[in-house]
């Protein structure tokens, strides 16, 4: 009879799937278990196994969501299992969900030290590789109720809203005997019969391998599998031995487990899975010397110092061996559009310190596997901190345009390139499948030019890590007909011999622009908020402490603010920062940003108050980098009289206030209907400004992620308004206030015009109880701008306000850290926020103005996604933004900087002189004490404008030596050869030469260090 395709699949599928899987053990008997409910949060090893178990039955069921249960497993293995392997198999009730997303544990010897993670796929505990007979099983095991619900708009995120159901059964304690022929035979024919799969209907590959399968299930008795195993394998083996052909394409395959640091569990959860996954992957690298697994995330490190000291020794082992490779350099894996320009350099300097103070390694590939799009202003951050290569695979997920390139140079906004790789395979979680391994052969857009390209294997997101069967299955796929070459190595050795090959690799220049969850720049608007106020709390604290130090009025803090940068830095992981977390971790941040803020002003006061002396001439300190109303920049000064008082005045069309710079008609409605600049002589704006907009957002996919562009073919104005007041309590600026309810939300906006300023200020506060709606604030402008400028870390960038291409129009809604700018030649006009990430900026659509049309800016302020947390930006909020008029670029970075770092004022001795001086364009971002204690002073800045120039730095204290290093404060030749530093010794004046967007670290030894 004609056997069809499909027919010898199904017996293939069936056959494993019912007959063999099930044989890979055999002779099981099962354990005694008791158990011990923890009633609230996790408790120390020692303390658990010290606590009284009742007896318990398999089929009982535990775990109340993000409860912690311990199971006490003993037993002794039967004479019946001699010279047998003997493993411990414990189902915790892991029903179909992989590892990360489920139940899981940790087992325990009675001494408390760890021997392996229980999980999904990978629920055995190693117990003998031969038995005598009689052995003890004593196993602990800790067992977490972690619930699941991915893409479910759940309670179950928030201990305050999880029910009191049980959520899993302990479905299996038992021990048994390890059939290896059986587990090697599983593994024959899977890889088998996924190749043949991927193969071509007519390749002739793939019939012999079927016809391979179909001899060996002819053979196979399926009544004793374990009987047949070994002949059955005999079958496979000719198929399995057939070599790759020469020129078959080569994939580095590296063991890997990304680990959220928070996301769908708390950061409480985090610390566990990477016990679980570390442990996991330390015996396996006992069993499989080849075995090389590649973590990144200082932080991830540190917590295993901390809190599970046996696993971090097996760690250091196995560093010091070469098979736990610590990578990418950074304190967590960020996200890199939204955390600024000196907290980007902290990401790479704490994580790549920690890796030589704790390992004596210095890893060269920047780790960023799954960050939501990647900041122009990297590629220079990289090599300045001494990276070679970067690696990514989440421009993948593009919506709408495929990335051109998986091995190419990128270069940033200065034009400095680093050496990058997409793996095109698509996942930083391979289980090392024959679909996994053709997508990433198919996939790969260098074909004729390379022939290499890297493959992250293990479970993750939730951890995992790689398996013993993804161990065996690299072993099979290494050198196989039909297959692409196969070899475990690490990401240093895969670059290196990448780059080699392909040295002429194309150049993509600019940001990578991830086409997809756009909406992370605005959802959890209390974690942008806390990050940008901390960032500058961080400047202020640091360069506050400097100026005291030097001074020598107090002694710099290095150990606490190492601390704050550390907890600072952790916020800024790729699912906190972007809001795309469950309620428990970010109410936990909003706390840790509370804390943060008030320790942060403790240290600044203290500096402050050190710093002024007694006496009491008004001072005020100005921690921006720009002199502003009389008082240096990063110094302080007696401040100047106020000019005139701005004119505020009511009338039957609202109210009207003028500075004599700027006059601002405010409409009886509460929007801004003229902003005329009275320098220039022209109106800003081309219709109503400042107005709320409200539009459903309802995403396809990702609720706290994603703004879906079809949310705006609907939209609602916010004009009705319950009150309209003017406050000129201070006439200097006045302050228009305009009160607003709409369905179950209430709104108070604020306008003011301060005196002496071409900008117009603006106070958002939102009592906001909306779901799925997104809301903008709207500022049409009487400019007709080709583009929009936007600052990022460390400079600007460019992106078209036009939709000429696909490219363009996917750039829907951008990114922008303290301001937009749009202009055309001769004029120009910036919006700067204190808080906001989001922004759009269009031209008119199909139907609308034309010729010189309008250019509108609006920020997006708050969102109301339902999942991961329901209840996302719940309660009040303020958001701050200002409209600066006649604005070329180096007006919007002064304005910008003026918005978040306002000035604080004190009494004292009189004026406090900046440790630096600097001319323009160069702009500091940060003056600090070296990170080495030695009480160098750090002074890093960057060329603000896109311009070339020699910029004059003058210290106001006597230094020994003043010279350029890398951004881990060391001494680097080639980096000092990129930025001619013309110093003396003594207190002088410096010249440095700066190419566009440059970024210089400065170290300078005072004398008397």
């Amino acid at each position: 009879m004609h056997r069809t395709v499909s027919d010898l699949t199904e017996r293939i599928e069936r056959t494993l799937r019912e007959r063999i899987v099930p044989a890979r053990y055999s002779d099981a008997v099962p354990v005694a278990v008791g158990v011990a409910h923890l009633p609230g949060e996790p408790v120390p090893p020692a303390e658990a196994l010290a606590m009284e178990y009742a007896p318990t039955t398999v089929g009982e069921r535990w775990g109340r969501a993000w409860g912690t249960t311990w199971f006490h497993l003993t037993g002794a293995v039967p004479e019946t299992m001699r010279e047998r392997r003997v493993e411990l198999l414990v189902d915790l009730g892991f029903g179909t969900g992989g590892p990360g997303f489920r139940c899981e544990g940790l087992a325990y010897t009675p001494d408390g030290e760890p021997i392996k993670g229980i999980e999904p796929r990978t629920s055995y505990v190693p117990v003998t590789g031969s038995a005598r007979g009689g052995e003890e099983v004593d196993v602990y095991v800790e067992a977490a109720a972690n619930p699941t619900f991915r893409g479910e708009v759940s309670p179950l995120g928030d201990l305050a809203t999880v029910p009191d159901t049980l959520l899993y059964e302990l479905e299996q304690a038992e021990i048994a005997v390890v059939e290896d022929e059986v587990h090697a035979l599983v593994l024959d024919i899977q890889v088998l019969h996924g190749l043949a799969q991927e193969l071509a209907d007519n390749d002739p590959r793939r019939h012999q391998i079927r016809r391979a399968l179909e001899l060996m299930l002819d053979e196979l008795d399926v009544q004793d599998v374990v009987a047949g195993a070994a002949s059955a394998r005999a079958r496979l083996a000719p198929a399995l031995a057939s070599p790759a052909a020469p020129s078959a394409h080569r994939i580095a395959t590296v063991g890997h487990a990304h680990i959220d640091s928070a996301w769908l569990w708390p950061v409480r959860e985090t610390i566990r899975k990477c016990a679980r996954t570390f442990t996991n992957v330390t015996t396996l690298a006992e069993e499989y010397p080849e075995l090389v697994f590649a973590c990144s995330s200082a932080q991830q490190y540190a917590w295993m110092r901390e809190h599970h000291p046996a696993v971090y020794r097996r760690i250091t082992d196995k560093v010091a061996s070469g098979q736990f490779l610590p990578v990418g350099g950074m304190w967590v894996e960020s996200d890199t559009n939204m955390p600024g320009a000196e907290a980007t350099v902290r990401q790479f300097t704490y994580g790549k310190r920690f890796f030589a103070e704790e390992f004596g390694v210095e890893p060269e590939e920047v780790w960023l596997p799954d960050s939501f799009g990647y900041s122009g202003a990297l590629p220079q951050l990289a090599r300045l901190a001494g990276f070679r290569w970067f690696l990514s695979q989440k421009m993948s997920w593009n919506q709408t345009n495929p990335f051109p390139h998986h091995t190419f140079w990128w270069e940033g906004i200065d034009g400095t390139r680093i050496f990058t790789h997409f793996p095109p395979a698509d996942t930083y979680s391979s289980k090392l499948s024959a679909d996994e391994l053709a997508r990433g052969v198919d996939n790969f857009t260098e074909h004729g030019r390379a022939t290499r390209s890297l493959l992250p294997f293990g479970y993750g997101d939730g951890g995992g890590g790689p398996t013993r069967e993804m161990l065996e299955v690299a072993k099979r796929v290494a050198d196989l007909e039909g297959s692409p070459k196969v070899a475990i190595q690490t990401p240093a050795a895969f670059f290196t011999a990448a780059q080699e090959e392909y040295p002429d690799a194309p150049v993509w220049s600019g940001e990578m622009y991830l086409e997809f969850h756009r909406g992370t720049y605005t959802s959890q608007h209390e974690m942008k908020r806390g990050n940008r106020r901390t960032e500058h709390l961080l400047r202020e604290a640091e360069l506050w402490a400097a100026t005291a130090a030097v001074a020598g009025a107090t002694d710099y803090p290095y150990a606490e603010l190492d601390s704050l940068w550390q907890e600072a830095l952790l916020l800024q992981f790729h699912d906190i920062l972007p809001g795309s977390s469950i309620a428990w971790v970010h109410g936990e941040a909003r706390e840790t940003y509370g804390r943060l803020a008030e320790r942060l002003e403790r240290i600044v006061d203290t500096a402050l108050d050190a710093l002024a002396g007694g006496g009491e001439q008004p001072l005020v300190f100005n921690a921006a980098p720009h002199e502003r109303d009389g008082v240096p920049a990063l110094g302080a000064a007696v401040p100047t009289a106020p000019a005139d008082q701005v004119e505020a005045r009511e009338d039957a069309a609202g109210v009207l206030l003028d500075n004599g710079l700027v006059r601002v008609r405010v409409g009886a409605d509460g929007t801004v209907t003229s902003v005329r600049d009275l320098v220039a002589d022209r109106e800003v704006l081309a219709g109503p400004a400042n107005v709320l907009q409200l539009h459903p957002d309802t995403p396809n996919r990702f609720d706290a992620w994603d703004i879906d562009e079809f949310y705006r073919n609907r939209s609602r104005n916010l004009i009705d308004v319950t009150e309209l007041s003017l406050d000129t309590t201070d006439p200097y600026r006045p302050v228009v206030r305009a009160h607003r309810v709409d369905k179950s939300s209430a709104y108070s906006q604020s306008i003011a015009l301060a005196a002496g300023q071409r900008q117009v200020e603006f106070t958002t506060e939102v009592d906001w109880h909306e779901r799925e709606a997104l809301l903008k604030v709207a500022f049409p402008l009487d400019v007709h701008a080709e583009r929009s400028t936007s600052e990022i870390q460390f400079g600007h960038l460019h992106r078209p306000t036009h939709t000429n291409t696909s490219w363009d129009a996917a750039k829907f809604e951008i990114c922008a850290h303290r301001w937009v700018h749009v202009a055309e030649p001769g004029y120009g006009a910036a919006l700067v926020n204190d808080s906001t990430y989001g922004h759009d900026v269009t031209r008119p659509g199909p139907g609308e103005a034309s010729g010189a049309g309008p250019t509108t800016v609006r920020l997006s302020l708050l969102r109301g996604p339902r999942y991961p947390d329901p209840d996302t930006d719940e309660g009040r909020h303020r958001l701050g933004y200002a409209l600066v008029v006649g604005a070329q670029i180096d007006d919007a970075v002064r304005a910008g900087y003026r918005a978040n770092l306002p000035a604080r004022r004190r009494t004292g001795a009189g004026p406090v002189e900046p440790l630096v001086r600097v001319s323009s364009p160069a702009v500091v971002e940060a003056v600090k004490l070296a990170d080495d204690r030695s009480g160098d002073v750090v002074v890093r800045l960057y060329e603000s404008l896109g311009s070339r120039g020699t910029v004059h730095l003058t210290a106001s204290f006597a230094y020994q030596r003043a010279w350029v290093c890398d951004l881990l404060e060391r001494e680097d030749a080639e980096i000092a050869a990129l930025a001619p530093l013309s110093a003396e010794p003594g207190a002088g004046t410096m010249e440095l030469a700066l190419r566009p967007f440059q970024v210089v670290t400065l170290r300078l030894r005072p004398t008397d260090s």
